[in-house]
Protein backbone atom coordinates (compact mmCIF):
# COMPACT_ATOMS: atom_id res chain seq x y z
CA UNK A 1 0.00 0.00 0.00
CA UNK A 2 1.64 3.10 -1.26
CA UNK A 3 -1.03 5.84 0.02
CA UNK A 4 1.06 6.81 3.12
CA UNK A 5 3.88 8.36 1.31
CA UNK A 6 1.02 10.26 -0.72
CA UNK A 7 -0.70 11.58 2.05
CA UNK A 8 2.32 13.03 3.15
CA UNK A 9 2.93 15.04 -0.25
CA UNK A 10 1.68 19.08 -0.82
CA UNK A 11 -1.29 18.07 -3.44
CA UNK A 12 -0.95 19.30 -7.07
CA UNK A 13 -3.92 21.30 -8.77
CA UNK A 14 -6.58 18.53 -8.21
CA UNK A 15 -6.43 18.56 -4.47
CA UNK A 16 -7.12 15.44 -2.30
CA UNK A 17 -9.15 12.52 -2.58
CA UNK A 18 -12.41 12.55 -0.71
CA UNK A 19 -10.85 10.58 2.41
CA UNK A 20 -8.13 13.26 2.54
CA UNK A 21 -5.47 10.32 2.32
CA UNK A 22 -4.08 10.77 -1.27
CA UNK A 23 -3.04 14.14 -2.61
CA UNK A 24 -2.96 14.01 -6.15
CA UNK A 25 0.37 14.00 -7.40
CA UNK A 26 -0.53 15.48 -11.06
CA UNK A 27 0.66 18.74 -11.58
CA UNK A 28 -2.07 19.85 -14.58
CA UNK A 29 -5.52 19.25 -14.28
CA UNK A 30 -7.50 20.40 -17.15
CA UNK A 31 -11.17 20.99 -17.23
CA UNK A 32 -12.55 20.48 -21.11
CA UNK A 33 -15.73 22.51 -21.91
CA UNK A 34 -16.57 20.19 -25.43
CA UNK A 35 -15.52 17.02 -26.95
CA UNK A 36 -13.01 18.78 -29.02
CA UNK A 37 -10.94 20.44 -26.11
CA UNK A 38 -11.20 16.37 -24.28
CA UNK A 39 -9.31 15.38 -28.05
CA UNK A 40 -6.54 18.30 -27.77
CA UNK A 41 -6.01 17.43 -24.18
CA UNK A 42 -5.59 13.73 -25.24
CA UNK A 43 -3.15 13.91 -27.33
CA UNK A 44 -1.14 16.55 -26.22
CA UNK A 45 -0.37 15.20 -22.88
CA UNK A 46 2.21 12.22 -22.66
CA UNK A 47 0.38 10.73 -20.09
CA UNK A 48 -3.07 10.90 -18.92
CA UNK A 49 -6.08 9.72 -16.43
CA UNK A 50 -9.79 10.65 -15.97
CA UNK A 51 -10.65 12.10 -12.88
CA UNK A 52 -14.33 11.07 -11.20
CA UNK A 53 -16.03 11.86 -7.91
CA UNK A 54 -12.26 11.80 -6.11
CA UNK A 55 -14.32 9.00 -3.97
CA UNK A 56 -10.89 6.11 -4.66
CA UNK A 57 -8.75 5.66 -1.35
CA UNK A 58 -6.03 4.42 -3.95
CA UNK A 59 -4.04 5.95 -6.29
CA UNK A 60 -6.07 4.39 -9.57
CA UNK A 61 -7.22 7.90 -11.20
CA UNK A 62 -4.22 9.57 -10.60
CA UNK A 63 -1.17 9.94 -13.04
CA UNK A 64 1.43 12.74 -14.76
CA UNK A 65 -2.01 14.82 -15.64
CA UNK A 66 -5.50 14.75 -15.33
CA UNK A 67 -8.35 15.65 -16.87
CA UNK A 68 -12.07 16.31 -14.90
CA UNK A 69 -14.86 15.90 -17.10
CA UNK A 70 -17.45 17.30 -14.91
CA UNK A 71 -17.54 20.76 -17.36
CA UNK A 72 -18.63 18.59 -20.51
CA UNK A 73 -21.90 19.51 -21.91
CA UNK A 74 -24.27 16.95 -22.54
CA UNK A 75 -27.80 15.82 -21.26
CA UNK A 76 -29.17 12.42 -19.79
CA UNK A 77 -30.97 11.09 -22.98
CA UNK A 78 -33.91 8.47 -22.62
CA UNK A 79 -34.35 5.84 -24.95
CA UNK A 80 -38.32 3.90 -23.84
CA UNK A 81 -37.73 1.96 -27.26
CA UNK A 82 -34.44 0.67 -26.28
CA UNK A 83 -34.99 0.57 -22.89
CA UNK A 84 -31.60 2.50 -22.57
CA UNK A 85 -30.34 5.91 -20.81
CA UNK A 86 -27.13 7.69 -22.37
CA UNK A 87 -25.60 10.11 -19.89
CA UNK A 88 -22.26 12.29 -19.98
CA UNK A 89 -19.84 9.86 -17.96
CA UNK A 90 -19.09 12.11 -15.05
CA UNK A 91 -22.85 12.60 -14.02
CA UNK A 92 -23.45 11.45 -10.47
CA UNK A 93 -25.59 8.48 -9.62
CA UNK A 94 -27.79 10.46 -7.34
CA UNK A 95 -28.36 12.86 -10.67
CA UNK A 96 -29.24 10.70 -12.70
CA UNK A 97 -31.21 8.39 -10.63
CA UNK A 98 -33.89 11.35 -9.93
CA UNK A 99 -34.08 12.45 -13.50
CA UNK A 100 -34.85 8.87 -14.37
CA UNK A 101 -37.43 8.72 -11.60
CA UNK A 102 -38.80 11.79 -12.82
CA UNK A 103 -39.11 10.45 -16.23
CA UNK A 104 -40.90 7.15 -14.59
CA UNK A 105 -37.64 5.04 -14.79
CA UNK A 106 -34.97 3.61 -12.88
CA UNK A 107 -31.91 1.54 -12.86
CA UNK A 108 -31.35 -1.56 -11.32
CA UNK A 109 -29.11 -1.34 -8.38
CA UNK A 110 -27.46 1.44 -6.56
CA UNK A 111 -24.01 1.88 -4.87
CA UNK A 112 -23.84 2.65 -0.88
CA UNK A 113 -23.00 6.45 -1.81
CA UNK A 114 -25.38 7.84 -4.73
CA UNK A 115 -22.33 10.87 -4.88
CA UNK A 116 -20.11 8.62 -7.32
CA UNK A 117 -20.17 9.53 -10.82
CA UNK A 118 -21.75 6.43 -13.29
CA UNK A 119 -18.03 6.39 -15.40
CA UNK A 120 -15.42 5.77 -12.23
CA UNK A 121 -18.09 3.17 -10.34
CA UNK A 122 -18.38 0.77 -13.33
CA UNK A 123 -14.85 1.34 -14.61
CA UNK A 124 -13.79 0.59 -10.71
CA UNK A 125 -16.17 -2.48 -10.28
CA UNK A 126 -18.57 -0.90 -7.95
CA UNK A 127 -21.11 -3.10 -7.22
CA UNK A 128 -23.95 -2.34 -5.09
CA UNK A 129 -26.23 -5.21 -3.69
CA UNK A 130 -28.15 -8.18 -3.98
CA UNK A 131 -27.73 -11.83 -4.03
CA UNK A 132 -29.91 -11.32 -7.48
CA UNK A 133 -28.45 -8.33 -8.77
CA UNK A 134 -25.42 -7.74 -10.77
CA UNK A 135 -22.79 -5.18 -10.11
CA UNK A 136 -22.99 -1.41 -11.74
CA UNK A 137 -21.33 -2.11 -14.42
CA UNK A 138 -23.80 -4.84 -15.43
CA UNK A 139 -25.96 -2.43 -16.74
CA UNK A 140 -24.07 -0.78 -19.34
CA UNK A 141 -25.11 -1.51 -22.32
CA UNK A 142 -22.64 1.08 -23.95
CA UNK A 143 -19.29 3.42 -23.69
CA UNK A 144 -17.84 5.90 -25.91
CA UNK A 145 -14.41 6.97 -24.75
CA UNK A 146 -11.56 8.94 -26.63
CA UNK A 147 -8.58 6.49 -27.46
CA UNK A 148 -4.62 7.30 -27.54
CA UNK A 149 -5.31 9.25 -31.12
CA UNK A 150 -7.81 11.03 -30.02
CA UNK A 151 -10.41 9.37 -31.92
CA UNK A 152 -13.87 8.95 -30.60
CA UNK A 153 -15.11 5.47 -30.52
CA UNK A 154 -17.82 3.49 -29.24
CA UNK A 155 -17.98 -0.41 -27.73
CA UNK A 156 -21.29 -1.66 -27.46
CA UNK A 157 -24.39 0.44 -27.91
CA UNK A 158 -22.79 3.60 -27.75
CA UNK A 159 -24.26 6.16 -29.84
CA UNK A 160 -23.23 9.50 -31.44
CA UNK A 161 -20.93 11.51 -29.70
CA UNK A 162 -22.02 15.26 -30.48
CA UNK A 163 -19.84 18.09 -31.03
CA UNK A 164 -19.60 16.55 -34.60
CA UNK A 165 -18.14 13.85 -33.63
CA UNK A 166 -19.59 10.32 -34.75
CA UNK A 167 -18.20 7.61 -32.39
CA UNK A 168 -16.68 4.84 -34.47
CA UNK A 169 -17.70 1.75 -33.37
CA UNK A 170 -15.22 -1.21 -32.13
CA UNK A 171 -16.57 -4.27 -32.70
CA UNK A 172 -13.89 -6.62 -32.03
CA UNK A 173 -13.49 -5.09 -28.46
CA UNK A 174 -15.85 -7.16 -26.32
CA UNK A 175 -17.82 -4.68 -23.76
CA UNK A 176 -17.12 -7.29 -21.15
CA UNK A 177 -13.77 -6.50 -21.72
CA UNK A 178 -13.74 -2.43 -21.63
CA UNK A 179 -16.74 -1.47 -18.88
CA UNK A 180 -14.15 -2.22 -15.45
CA UNK A 181 -11.60 -0.83 -17.39
CA UNK A 182 -9.83 1.19 -14.69
CA UNK A 183 -8.97 4.14 -17.30
CA UNK A 184 -6.27 2.24 -19.52
CA UNK A 185 -8.14 2.18 -22.44
CA UNK A 186 -9.18 5.91 -22.59
CA UNK A 187 -11.08 8.52 -21.50
CA UNK A 188 -14.94 7.74 -21.69
CA UNK A 189 -17.21 10.17 -22.43
CA UNK A 190 -20.42 8.94 -21.87
CA UNK A 191 -21.98 5.83 -21.07
CA UNK A 192 -25.14 3.76 -22.14
CA UNK A 193 -27.35 2.05 -19.77
CA UNK A 194 -30.46 -0.55 -19.18
CA UNK A 195 -33.18 1.00 -17.42
CA UNK A 196 -36.45 -0.14 -16.34
CA UNK A 197 -39.83 1.04 -15.07
CA UNK A 198 -39.48 3.21 -12.15
CA UNK A 199 -40.63 0.53 -8.62
CA UNK A 200 -40.87 1.54 -5.11
CA UNK A 201 -38.39 0.34 -2.41
CA UNK A 202 -38.79 -0.57 1.38
CA UNK A 203 -35.83 -0.63 3.67
CA UNK A 204 -36.08 -2.48 7.21
CA UNK A 205 -33.25 -2.35 10.18
CA UNK A 206 -32.78 -5.33 12.49
CA UNK A 207 -30.04 -4.90 15.26
CA UNK A 208 -28.71 -7.43 16.86
CA UNK A 209 -29.29 -10.68 14.45
CA UNK A 210 -26.88 -13.90 16.45
CA UNK A 211 -24.27 -14.64 13.90
CA UNK A 212 -25.15 -18.27 14.71
CA UNK A 213 -28.68 -17.85 13.54
CA UNK A 214 -27.78 -16.34 10.48
CA UNK A 215 -24.88 -18.78 9.51
CA UNK A 216 -27.47 -21.75 9.96
CA UNK A 217 -28.77 -20.79 6.84
CA UNK A 218 -27.01 -17.36 5.21
CA UNK A 219 -28.59 -18.06 1.62
CA UNK A 220 -31.97 -17.62 3.59
CA UNK A 221 -31.18 -14.20 5.00
CA UNK A 222 -29.26 -12.59 1.95
CA UNK A 223 -32.17 -14.14 0.24
CA UNK A 224 -34.64 -12.69 2.10
CA UNK A 225 -34.83 -9.03 0.58
CA UNK A 226 -33.57 -7.89 -2.65
CA UNK A 227 -30.61 -6.15 -1.44
CA UNK A 228 -29.49 -7.47 2.29
CA UNK A 229 -26.21 -5.68 4.04
CA UNK A 230 -24.61 -7.31 7.33
CA UNK A 231 -23.62 -4.53 9.19
CA UNK A 232 -20.44 -5.85 12.08
CA UNK A 233 -17.81 -5.00 14.03
CA UNK A 234 -16.49 -9.09 13.84
CA UNK A 235 -16.31 -9.12 17.56
CA UNK A 236 -19.40 -9.79 18.20
CA UNK A 237 -21.77 -12.78 18.66
CA UNK A 238 -24.65 -10.90 17.02
CA UNK A 239 -24.32 -8.86 13.56
CA UNK A 240 -24.70 -5.11 14.54
CA UNK A 241 -27.68 -4.41 11.90
CA UNK A 242 -28.97 -6.20 9.15
CA UNK A 243 -30.54 -3.97 6.31
CA UNK A 244 -33.15 -4.95 3.78
CA UNK A 245 -34.51 -3.50 1.32
CA UNK A 246 -37.12 -4.99 -0.71
CA UNK A 247 -38.88 -4.12 -3.59
CA UNK A 248 -42.68 -3.02 -3.29
CA UNK A 249 -44.66 -5.54 -5.12
CA UNK A 250 -48.59 -6.73 -5.27
CA UNK A 251 -49.45 -8.70 -1.83
CA UNK A 252 -45.60 -7.25 -0.37
CA UNK A 253 -45.62 -6.71 3.18
CA UNK A 254 -43.10 -5.37 5.60
CA UNK A 255 -41.92 -7.50 7.86
CA UNK A 256 -41.74 -7.34 12.15
CA UNK A 257 -38.90 -9.81 12.47
CA UNK A 258 -35.58 -11.55 11.39
CA UNK A 259 -34.59 -14.72 13.09
CA UNK A 260 -36.83 -13.61 15.83
CA UNK A 261 -35.18 -10.26 15.98
CA UNK A 262 -37.49 -7.22 15.88
CA UNK A 263 -37.75 -4.59 13.39
CA UNK A 264 -36.22 -1.71 14.77
CA UNK A 265 -38.64 0.91 15.33
CA UNK A 266 -35.99 3.91 15.44
CA UNK A 267 -34.00 4.92 11.74
CA UNK A 268 -30.37 3.76 12.68
CA UNK A 269 -26.94 4.67 11.17
CA UNK A 270 -24.40 2.19 10.75
CA UNK A 271 -21.75 3.52 13.17
CA UNK A 272 -23.35 3.99 16.40
CA UNK A 273 -21.78 7.36 17.13
CA UNK A 274 -23.30 9.08 14.12
CA UNK A 275 -26.62 10.91 13.58
CA UNK A 276 -29.40 8.60 10.78
CA UNK A 277 -30.22 11.90 9.72
CA UNK A 278 -27.65 11.07 6.29
CA UNK A 279 -29.36 7.47 6.38
CA UNK A 280 -31.79 6.83 3.72
CA UNK A 281 -35.84 6.33 4.21
CA UNK A 282 -35.85 3.19 6.94
CA UNK A 283 -38.82 1.47 9.58
CA UNK A 284 -40.31 -0.43 6.11
CA UNK A 285 -41.90 2.55 4.50
CA UNK A 286 -42.06 2.43 1.05
CA UNK A 287 -40.70 5.02 -0.93
CA UNK A 288 -38.76 5.60 -4.76
CA UNK A 289 -36.23 3.28 -5.46
CA UNK A 290 -33.52 5.86 -5.64
CA UNK A 291 -34.07 7.25 -1.80
CA UNK A 292 -34.02 3.52 -0.82
CA UNK A 293 -31.25 1.73 -2.72
CA UNK A 294 -28.64 3.74 -1.60
CA UNK A 295 -27.62 3.70 1.98
CA UNK A 296 -26.80 7.13 2.13
CA UNK A 297 -29.09 10.56 0.97
CA UNK A 298 -27.52 12.97 -1.94
CA UNK A 299 -28.26 15.69 -0.11
CA UNK A 300 -25.69 14.52 3.06
CA UNK A 301 -22.22 14.12 3.37
CA UNK A 302 -21.31 10.63 2.71
CA UNK A 303 -20.83 8.44 5.14
CA UNK A 304 -18.74 8.65 7.71
CA UNK A 305 -16.44 11.53 6.30
CA UNK A 306 -12.84 11.20 8.17
CA UNK A 307 -12.55 7.28 7.20
CA UNK A 308 -10.38 5.09 4.60
CA UNK A 309 -12.06 1.85 2.97
CA UNK A 310 -10.78 -1.97 1.83
CA UNK A 311 -12.77 -4.00 0.51
CA UNK A 312 -12.37 -7.66 -0.58
CA UNK A 313 -14.57 -10.00 -3.33
CA UNK A 314 -14.85 -13.86 -2.61
CA UNK A 315 -16.70 -16.73 -4.27
CA UNK A 316 -20.32 -17.20 -2.19
CA UNK A 317 -19.53 -20.23 -1.65
CA UNK A 318 -16.71 -19.66 0.70
CA UNK A 319 -19.00 -16.94 2.63
CA UNK A 320 -19.36 -18.72 5.66
CA UNK A 321 -15.82 -20.19 6.04
CA UNK A 322 -14.58 -16.39 4.99
CA UNK A 323 -16.94 -14.52 7.75
CA UNK A 324 -15.56 -17.83 10.44
CA UNK A 325 -11.49 -16.16 9.55
CA UNK A 326 -12.95 -12.75 9.77
CA UNK A 327 -14.52 -13.28 13.19
CA UNK A 328 -11.21 -14.59 14.76
CA UNK A 329 -9.48 -12.01 13.24
CA UNK A 330 -12.28 -9.24 14.73
CA UNK A 331 -10.17 -8.68 18.18
CA UNK A 332 -7.23 -7.66 16.14
CA UNK A 333 -8.90 -5.13 14.09
CA UNK A 334 -10.97 -3.02 17.00
CA UNK A 335 -8.64 -0.66 17.01
CA UNK A 336 -8.65 0.64 13.74
CA UNK A 337 -12.13 -0.46 12.32
CA UNK A 338 -15.50 1.40 12.71
CA UNK A 339 -17.42 -0.50 10.61
CA UNK A 340 -17.34 -4.03 8.27
CA UNK A 341 -20.34 -4.40 5.79
CA UNK A 342 -21.19 -7.64 4.13
CA UNK A 343 -22.75 -7.86 0.87
CA UNK A 344 -23.56 -10.40 -1.78
CA UNK A 345 -24.27 -9.85 -5.64
CA UNK A 346 -24.68 -12.28 -8.81
CA UNK A 347 -21.71 -13.02 -10.99
CA UNK A 348 -20.95 -11.44 -14.91
CA UNK A 349 -18.33 -11.91 -17.29
CA UNK A 350 -16.76 -8.69 -16.90
CA UNK A 351 -13.25 -9.42 -17.59
CA UNK A 352 -12.15 -7.14 -14.00
CA UNK A 353 -15.42 -7.61 -12.32
CA UNK A 354 -14.84 -8.75 -8.77
CA UNK A 355 -18.03 -11.04 -9.39
CA UNK A 356 -16.37 -11.92 -12.54
CA UNK A 357 -17.57 -16.07 -13.03
CA UNK A 358 -20.05 -16.49 -10.24
CA UNK A 359 -22.15 -15.43 -7.37
CA UNK A 360 -19.93 -13.71 -5.16
CA UNK A 361 -20.00 -11.83 -1.73
CA UNK A 362 -18.04 -8.50 -0.68
CA UNK A 363 -16.30 -7.84 2.42
CA UNK A 364 -16.17 -3.99 2.98
CA UNK A 365 -14.05 -2.45 5.33
CA UNK A 366 -14.85 1.01 7.15
CA UNK A 367 -11.38 2.59 8.90
CA UNK A 368 -10.49 4.98 11.03
CA UNK A 369 -8.55 7.66 8.93
CA UNK A 370 -5.34 6.23 10.00
CA UNK A 371 -2.99 5.57 7.03
CA UNK A 372 -0.62 3.56 9.50
CA UNK A 373 -3.02 1.61 11.27
CA UNK A 374 -4.84 0.32 8.43
CA UNK A 375 -1.43 -0.45 6.20
CA UNK A 376 -0.20 -2.64 9.66
CA UNK A 377 -3.87 -4.93 9.61
CA UNK A 378 -4.43 -4.84 5.66
CA UNK A 379 -1.79 -7.87 5.72
CA UNK A 380 -3.57 -9.79 8.23
CA UNK A 381 -7.35 -9.16 6.56
CA UNK A 382 -5.70 -10.27 3.20
CA UNK A 383 -4.14 -14.01 4.73
CA UNK A 384 -7.70 -14.38 6.62
CA UNK A 385 -8.86 -14.48 3.38
CA UNK A 386 -6.43 -15.92 1.45
CA UNK A 387 -7.54 -19.54 1.29
CA UNK A 388 -10.78 -17.72 -0.71
CA UNK A 389 -9.26 -15.90 -3.13
CA UNK A 390 -9.95 -12.61 -2.76
CA UNK A 391 -9.70 -10.12 -5.35
CA UNK A 392 -9.92 -6.10 -4.06
CA UNK A 393 -12.20 -3.72 -4.79
CA UNK A 394 -9.67 -1.62 -7.05
CA UNK A 395 -10.39 1.73 -6.03
CA UNK A 396 -9.76 0.99 -2.57
CA UNK A 397 -7.11 0.07 -0.31
CA UNK A 398 -5.01 -3.51 -0.65
CA UNK A 399 -1.39 -4.39 -0.31
CA UNK A 400 0.85 -4.81 -3.55
CA UNK A 401 2.86 -7.89 -1.99
CA UNK A 402 -0.50 -9.85 -1.28
CA UNK A 403 -4.26 -9.53 -2.72
CA UNK A 404 -3.15 -6.70 -4.84
CA UNK A 405 0.25 -8.32 -6.50
CA UNK A 406 0.46 -9.45 -10.11
CA UNK A 407 0.95 -12.77 -9.21
CA UNK A 408 -1.95 -13.08 -7.32
CA UNK A 409 -4.34 -10.88 -9.47
CA UNK A 410 -3.44 -13.08 -12.58
CA UNK A 411 -4.80 -16.14 -10.64
CA UNK A 412 -8.03 -14.17 -8.99
CA UNK A 413 -8.76 -13.14 -12.38
CA UNK A 414 -8.89 -15.30 -15.52
CA UNK A 415 -8.87 -12.83 -18.30
CA UNK A 416 -6.00 -10.42 -16.45
CA UNK A 417 -3.44 -11.19 -19.33
CA UNK A 418 -6.39 -10.79 -22.20
CA UNK A 419 -6.88 -7.15 -20.45
CA UNK A 420 -3.20 -5.98 -20.44
CA UNK A 421 -3.05 -7.36 -24.28
CA UNK A 422 -6.14 -5.18 -24.94
CA UNK A 423 -4.74 -2.22 -23.28
CA UNK A 424 -1.45 -2.38 -25.23
CA UNK A 425 -3.86 -2.68 -28.38
CA UNK A 426 -5.22 0.51 -27.65
CA UNK A 427 -3.07 1.99 -26.31
CA UNK A 428 0.38 1.29 -27.66
CA UNK A 429 2.45 4.55 -26.35
CA UNK A 430 1.37 4.15 -22.48
CA UNK A 431 -0.64 7.10 -22.85
CA UNK A 432 -3.22 6.41 -19.64
CA UNK A 433 -0.57 4.05 -18.10
CA UNK A 434 -0.23 4.98 -14.23
CA UNK A 435 1.65 4.09 -11.27
CA UNK A 436 -1.10 2.05 -9.90
CA UNK A 437 -1.87 -0.09 -13.47
CA UNK A 438 1.91 -0.61 -13.53
CA UNK A 439 2.54 -1.50 -9.85
CA UNK A 440 -0.63 -3.92 -10.18
CA UNK A 441 0.79 -5.55 -13.81
CA UNK A 442 -2.19 -4.77 -15.21
CA UNK A 443 -0.26 -2.92 -18.02
CA UNK A 444 3.14 -4.37 -19.05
Amino acid sequence: MNEDAARAEAPGPAGRNWAGNLAYRAQQLHEPRSLEELRDVVVREPRLRALGSRHSFTDVADGDALVSLDRMPGDIEVDADAGTVRLPAGTRYGTLAAALHERGWAVHNLASLPHISVAGAVATGTHGSGDRSGTLATAVRGLELVTADGEVVGVGAAQAAGDGAVARQLPDVDLDAAVVGLGALGVVTAVTLAIEPTFDVAQEVYPGVPWDDALADLDAVTGSADSVSLFTDWRSGAIGQVWRKSRVVAGWEPRTSLLGVPRSTVELHPLEDVDPRSTTAQLGVPGPWHERLSHFRMEHTPSHGQELQTEYLVPREHAVDAIGALRRLGPRLAGALLVSEVRTMAGDQQWLSGAYGGPTVGFHFTWRLDVDAVAALLPHVEEALGPFSPRPHWAKLFTVSGAGSPTALRAAYPRFDDFRALAARLDPQGRFHNAFLERHGLVG
